[in-house]
């Protein structure tokens, strides 16, 4: 852990943020292109972990962008849960974190 907390910097976070939403709105457009093309697809599980990873937005601006699992009810709650829990933990975060 000690090793770790160093590295965990706003510009550390920045990045990881821009990579994980960069990487969850291309997954939703590969798997759109594939699921046209008949090939094989990205799972939804994996599709929902590029969001709990910091993809949130990156998987709301691919849904929108590639009309992809926009109608898929389970997934649709579950993405919704995930932007909910993230918005919550980051205001928990800001509340206790900030002076």
């Amino acid at each position: 852990m000690a090793l770790i907390l160093p590295l965990i910097t706003p510009l550390n976070i920045a990045f990881w943020l821009i990579g994980a939403n960069f990487f969850a709105f291309a997954a939703f457009g590969i798997d759109k292109a594939r699921a046209e093309n008949g090939r094989r697809r990205t799972s939804e599980a994996d599709l929902l972990m590029f969001a709990v990873l910091g993809g949130t937005a990156g998987a709301y601006a691919g849904r929108h962008l590639f009309r992809h699992k926009t109608r898929k009810q389970p997934f649709s709650s579950r993405l919704h849960t995930i932007a909910i829990l993230q918005l919550a933990g980051g205001a928990g975060l800001a509340v206790f974190l900030l002076p």
